[in-house]
């Protein structure tokens, strides 16, 4: 078979293979991850991402209350980003039951409609579909979104309408249509509800509408335009003025600004962030020659000549202040920090194939090569990622959940460590109450916590179950599997 009929073919063919083809040959690699329990890199936000949906599926389905088990007495109630994602989910377990595979399914297809949304929004830039099916297929191999496309993280979600947020505004910049700015400007404002970096995106309709106001010095279109998008941010801007200041123990919302890391190791960040996350995690090796055609082309082209390359830039420089912004944050392992750069990544590698497929006959072979071994290259970088061997934690949680769960009540208040995260212990117990690290139990904070209902303490470390302080307000032991305790409290 010829180049030129293996591009043809893929030119006709491109939405179904991406709609038929890639969702059965990611079933295949996922296979085994479906039933596997919350596991892996960054498996605290994951575990807490899961505790907001059981906890709106088994106590209270106000959306305006999603709620933590590590709450001590209190209510768990903690607002940060809209949690409309976690909300739908637990309306889904309302139906089928609570199984974390619903949740992995849900964010599996929650990754297909943003390859969807990738796929459009490449088509309506370049109106070509090689392009749009390029970026599409690699974005789905990249590695980062392999991994957390079956992990309930609410950052997929709102990845997932700034594809189509950005696809929609891009169709308006040619159709004018009313109907599809406002569904842009609601895609974007559902983006950012979601997760707040995402509000980046409003950079590229907010500069357009500036630009021409600028250059036709038409007010009716600039007033119409701005205010139908500012309408749909204010749904976001209102939850976020509403929780920010009840936010504690974060530096997501000073950034820099609050900064405690020295300068040599933010600058250490960056360079990681560069030449590890971006090519590996972010892109995919295979990736990286069709991103280099593409940054080479955009800006060595005519495209710069266009009026949507200003409005990219533009975006691209709202992303890398945030990232500037987020840096001690992001530090060098928080890959899904970076999510807000991964339409602007993968528009290149769509424009860099699209170059290089009317390009020379080697040039052609090259960019079917990078898309043909992607899979292959995104398989290897993940296939330990779900290992219940090494989850991220210590496996006897994993190991002995059922019987840790069943050796209390469910509602009883519990004192859990050692845990790090303050999260994964108790979601594997499923129990609320406190938790504890580094051996800091002490019997005085114990004593409080008992106070204040604590019934039962499930302990790894011996430093505290053993502490002869702490001894005289253990009832007895009910529970020991590996390094794991669980005592009856004395009241």
């Amino acid at each position: 078979m010829q180049l030129s009929d293996i591009l043809a073919f893929l030119r006709k063919n491109a939405l179904y293979i991406l709609l038929f083809f890639l969702p059965l040959l990611s079933v295949a690699m996922h296979w085994r991850v479906f039933q596997t329990d919350l596991v892996g890199v960054h498996v605290w936000r994951q575990v807490q991402t899961q505790t907001v949906i059981v906890n709106f599926y088994a106590e209270d389905f106000n959306i305006l209350n999603p709620r933590l088990d590590p709450r001590g007495s209190g209510d768990g109630i903690e607002r940060k980003e809209f949690p409309l994602m976690q909300w739908l989910f637990a309306g889904v377990y309302k139906v089928f039951g609570e199984h974390v595979v619903i949740s992995r399914i849900l964010m599996f297809l929650t990754g297909f409609f943003s390859i969807a949304g990738a796929w459009y929004l490449i088509f309506y830039l370049f109106r070509d579909r090689l392009a749009a099916f390029a970026g599409a297929w690699a974005l789905y191999f990249s590695p980062a979104f392999f991994y957390y496309t079956v992990n309930p993280l609410p950052d997929n979600f709102a990845l997932c309408w700034a594809f189509w947020g950005l696809a929609f505004f891009f169709r308006w910049y040619e159709s004018r249509r009313w109907g599809h700015l406002a569904a842009g400007a609601f895609f974007l404002a559902v983006s950012t509800l979601c997760k707040l970096p995402f509000v980046i995106f409003f950079t590229a309709p907010l500069l357009f509408f500036g630009l021409e106001w600028l250059e036709k010095r038409e007010r009716g279109p600039f007033v119409r335009h701005t205010l139908t998008t500012l309408s749909f941010l204010a749904l976001p801007a209102a939850w976020y003025l509403w929780v920010i200041p009840d936010w504690k123990g974060t530096d997501v919302a000073t950034g820099i600004l609050d900064n405690r890391t020295p300068v040599a190791t933010l600058l250490r960040y960056m360079l990681d962030n560069l030449v590890s996350t971006l090519p590996e995690m972010l892109l995919n090796y295979a990736a990286v020659p069709l991103f280099i055609g593409g940054f080479y082309s955009l800006y060595a082209g005519p495209a710069r000549h266009d009026r949507r390359f200003v409005l990219l830039v533009a975006l691209s420089a709202t992303a890398i202040l945030y990232f500037l912004f987020e840096i001690n944050m992001i530090a060098n392992v928080h890959d899904y920090y970076l999510f807000p750069f991964v339409p602007l990544l993968f528009i290149l590698v769509g424009y860099g194939a699209l170059k290089m497929f009317g390009g020379r006959p080697w040039q052609m072979r090259l960019a079917l090569l990078c898309l043909a071994v992607a899979p292959l290259t995104a398989f290897l970088r993940t296939r330990n990622s779900w290992n219940p061997d090494s989850p991220g934690f210590n496996r006897d949680w994993l190991a002995y959940r059922t019987e840790l769960q069943a050796a209390a009540p469910r509602q009883a208040l519990c004192v859990a460590g050692n845990d790090v995260s303050y999260q994964i212990l108790f979601y594997y117990i499923d129990k609320k109450g406190w938790p504890f690290t580094g051996d800091n139990l002490t019997a005085a904070k114990l004593d409080a916590m008992i106070q204040e209902g604590a019934q039962y303490l499930y302990s790894d470390t011996r430093q505290v179950d053993e502490n002869p302080e702490i001894r005289p307000m253990l009832d007895s032991l009910v529970l020991e599997r590996g390094t794991m305790r669980v005592f009856r409290l004395k009241k």
